[in-house]
């Protein structure tokens, strides 16, 4: 039965190959940095979520390497019967206090946090109003929930009121209305004064994924919220410290205190896994304590992000607009992507083509992410890179 079956998966995948879209992995021989050695080679790094430079900043890995070194490489534990450390307690509290919640909850991963909030949160009567293009572990998280499910266009505050009557003339209890803080594939930032607005009319339930921007948007790096000014009108923050705050593992979701107790007693992929490394949760309070006064990182960042922007516009490439550092260079076609993506790479480049099911059909891109980490010859060196790469191939 085997062989028919693995032969099935072998024909999915010479598919998936045919049509450009088959994924390889590149392997760091270095620590995660602005310049990352792969196959021996340096190559300037525009692909990490490492907007900070936090993860291999000396401090952080100081936290972390002295909390191994206390307390061992793990709890071997889910978190309710002995896995609960006193560092998970107080990057619980870190959490709460720079987001301006009542309590924080950590899970494994963000991917977990998202996947654990709704079916805990929401029952059959209620309903959840998604943005079309909220994160995968949103839309899988969803669909774990039995709620009533409605989904908006993306910063289209006209269909959001239509989906927010919808789920009243349907007779929804609760209404939960949740999007992405900024959007990971195109670096929007959601409108939330206007869906803080409509939630208050319509008494609906406010949650966001700040994932791609908790650490570095924001004063003190408190996300969207604090960027747009909607400030304490969003209920329920989702988040990670896989990116900005230290680049290693892990996910919370702040909020009021009911929701986080309730996730603690009910939210499955908190209940049914190990507990956050000692290590991770000191690397990570470290990464929150430089985050929170990281205000000429923050600067910097958005220095680096404008020149490049500006600088890859003015040669003729088609940039998906906005003001974070998540710049898409669009190529459309998958083929023309990871062509794109092995040239740059073959000059010193490390980027990633993304296409589908990351991104819709048609819309293929390499997703550039800017570091404060970059010294402005990297960036230099980047664009000369994406100039040459983008002339050779015919995009400009």
């Amino acid at each position: 039965m085997m062989d028919g079956f693995a032969l099935h998966l072998s024909q999915t995948l010479d598919g998936i190959r045919e049509e450009g879209l088959y994924k390889s992995e590149m392997v760091i021989q270095s620590a995660q940095s602005a310049v990352v050695t792969v196959a021996g080679r340096p190559m300037v790094n525009l692909c990490a979520n490492n907007y900070l430079g936090l993860a291999d900043d000396p401090d952080v890995v100081a936290a972390s390497v002295d909390a191994l070194q206390r307390y061992g490489s793990g709890m071997a534990s889910v978190r309710f019967i002995c896995g609960t450390h006193e560092l998970h307690k107080q990057l619980e509290t870190a959490v709460a206090r720079y987001l301006d919640k009542d309590d924080a909850i950590l899970f494994g991963s963000c991917f977990d946090a998202n996947g654990g909030l709704f079916e805990t949160l929401l029952g059959p009567e209620d309903a959840v109003i998604s943005d079309t293009l909220n994160h995968a572990s949103i839309i899988d998280g969803v669909r774990l929930s039995k709620a009533r499910r409605y989904r908006f266009s993306t910063s289209d505050m006209d269909d959001l009121r239509l989906q927010l009557q919808a789920a009243d003339d349907d007779g929804a209890r609760f209404k939960l209305i949740v999007t992405d803080g900024v959007f990971s594939m195109d670096g929007y930032i959601a409108d939330l004064p206007a869906i803080c607005a409509l939630a208050e009319e319509y008494r609906a339930v406010v949650m966001i994924d700040d994932c791609h921007a908790t650490g570095h948007l924001g004063a003190e790096g408190k996300g969207t919220p604090s960027l747009t000014g909607a400030g304490n009108r969003v209920d329920i923050i989702s988040g990670t410290f896989g990116k900005t705050l230290g680049g290693a593992l892990g996910g919370f979701i702040a909020g009021p205190q009911p929701v986080i107790d309730l996730l603690r007693q009910r939210a499955r992929p908190y209940l049914f896994s190990n507990a956050l490394p000692p290590s991770v949760a000191a690397g990570a309070l470290k990464a929150i304590e430089i985050a929170r006064g990281a205000d000429d990182r923050r600067a910097r960042l958005q220095t680096l992000a404008s020149r490049f922007r500006n600088a890859l516009s003015e040669a003729g490439f088609e940039l998906v607009p906005g003001e974070t550092p998540i710049i898409p260079v669009m190529l459309h076609e998958a083929t023309r992507a990871q062509a794109m993506a092995k040239a740059l790479q073959e000059r010193g480049v490390l980027v990633s083509a993304f296409s589908f099911p990351v991104v819709p059909k048609g819309q293929a891109r390499i997703r550039t992410q800017m570091s404060s980490g970059l010294s402005d010859d990297n960036v230099t060196f980047a664009i000369d890179a994406f100039i040459g790469a983008g002339k050779e191939l015919g995009v400009i």
